[in-house]
């Protein structure tokens, strides 16, 4: 086994467990890291997944890495941005919410309030979606490429 595929199940692994682990709602996932900072379990363990996910489909498809050709090459980018914004979810999500439980409330100040729960949800579920569309995009790109040979 080579250390790509070595590393590309770690990936695979991490992001499964950590979905697993949300969907369930997993009592581990409150639980408090570091009392001094209130950083709960499941802000690192989410954090894990989310750059687990587009880190995996980076590391499992070639052309992500050596694109081939233009097509690729756009479908390589949107992958790295997205891998960039997983990294930076948790100084954004912290940004937005001002806390490390990203917890959220209506108030009228933007930090902690209902716009910046708005901003905290699309990034975090664009995180996913927009590796999962990427990955789709590459498949569908395949098809097309069998359907005209």
């Amino acid at each position: 086994m080579t250390k790509r595929t070595a590393t590309l199940i770690v990936l695979v692994a991490i992001t499964l467990i950590v979905g697993v682990l949300l969907f369930m709602g997993a009592p581990i996932l409150s639980k408090s890291l570091f009392e001094e900072i209130m950083i709960p379990a499941g802000t690192l363990i989410t954090w894990f997944g989310l750059i687990g996910l587009p880190l995996s489909i980076f590391f499992g498809v070639i052309e992500f890495r050596k694109p081939s050709n233009n097509w690729f090459l756009l479908l390589s980018l949107l992958i790295k941005t997205i891998l960039v914004l997983a990294i930076l979810w948790v100084p954004i999500s912290y940004l937005l919410s001002g806390s490390f439980a990203f917890n959220f409330s209506n108030t009228d100040s933007f930090q902690g309030g209902y716009v910046a729960m708005k901003i905290f949800w699309y990034l975090s579920y664009g995180i996913a979606i927009g590796s999962l569309s990427v990955l789709i995009l590459y498949w569908i790109s395949l098809l097309v490429k069998k359907v005209k040979k």
